[in-house]
């Protein structure tokens, strides 16, 4: 009999499987339990969480694409305190494993305020920083596009926080590899990549723009050679573990993302299109392993170098 483990090891924490919903696609995870039981997951990445509550952008805020979304939602959250006495303790009702927080803010001091929370949460396995937002104090540039403002979040928050730091990268940037670096010199514990990609639609019937900020992320299935080559990019740039993300939908883009050098691979837009998606890839790795002669998936993290 052919025997498939599908267990990894993210910064010293065992994941049964290597398979998490991605944050903003699976609410705070409780949402879903009533669908499947949702410890047969790895982890759950949690809905981005902000120091104060925010309602998020104007509608419409959502435009359709083949082989994909955009989406302009705008971090809609209820703010990190709510988050954590109202969210968490739901969570911890159906989910017996831990969690991994996404920070998002507009300022370092932000970012901080919420990671030195949530590094009290038992609950909460690890940080995912998310740098693809707008820095206030600096035109408004993302946080994500320079290796200077990059590695000064990733440190502040290591100052407040003994839980491992993932920092989640924005693929709107010319070299990726050296922005991995400058997180990884400022004590970052790992890499989650690629964030969405900038998108757009128009209605030609209007000759109007569809979503009413104009732009917005664009994710989903087009995406996934962007994010398998920026994942092997930055697997090559740094001595970290990555979480792989963008365009994941069936067991064999697990793999593929993992081969590229991911560790853990998240399942972002495929939820909304199936609420299912990660159950399905779950239950799928035994057989694709096996037609592809692979006994750990451990094993294969990195292979394509």
């Amino acid at each position: 009999m052919f025997e498939t483990d599908l267990k990894v090891n993210l910064c010293g924490t065992e994941l049964t499987n290597p398979v998490i919903p991605a944050s903003g696609t699976f609410g705070f995870g409780y949402e879903m339990s009533e669908i499947y039981d949702i410890n047969i997951l790895g982890s759950i990445a949690l809905k981005g969480t902000t120091k104060e509550a925010r309602f998020g952008n104007p509608t419409p805020r959502i435009a359709e694409c083949r082989e994909g979304m955009i989406n302009s939602v705008g971090l809609q959250n209820p703010g990190v305190h709510e988050v954590i006495n109202e969210e968490l303790p739901k969570l911890k009702k159906v989910f017996s494993k831990k969690a991994v927080a996404n920070i998002s803010g507009f300022s370092v001091d932000e970012y901080v305020y919420c990671s030195r929370l949530f590094d009290k949460e038992d609950s909460i396995g690890w940080l995912e920083i998310n740098i693809s937002c707008p820095n206030v104090h600096d035109g408004g540039m993302s946080f994500g596009v320079s290796e200077s403002s990059a590695a000064e979040v990733t440190k502040a928050v290591k100052s407040v926080t003994s839980k491992p730091v993932f920092v989640k990268l924005s693929p709107n940037v010319t070299d990726i590899a050296s922005i991995a670096r400058a997180c990884e010199q400022s004590g970052a514990d790992g890499i989650s990549l690629i964030n969405t990609l900038m998108g757009m639609r128009i209605d030609i019937k209007t000759g109007k723009p569809v979503i009413a900020n104009k732009m917005g992320g664009f994710s989903g299935r087009a995406i996934k050679p962007v994010a398998v080559r920026m994942v092997y990019q930055v697997y090559e740039a740094v001595k970290i573990p990555i979480i792989g993300m963008g365009g994941v939908a069936t067991a064999e883009d697990v793999i593929e993302m993992m081969m590229a050098g991911a560790t853990a691979v998240q399942v972002g837009a495929e939820n909304l299109v199936n609420p299912y998606a990660c159950k399905q890839i779950i239950e799928d790795l035994p057989k694709v392993m096996k037609k592809y002669g692979i006994t750990k998936l451990s094993d294969i993290i990195g292979r394509a170098h």
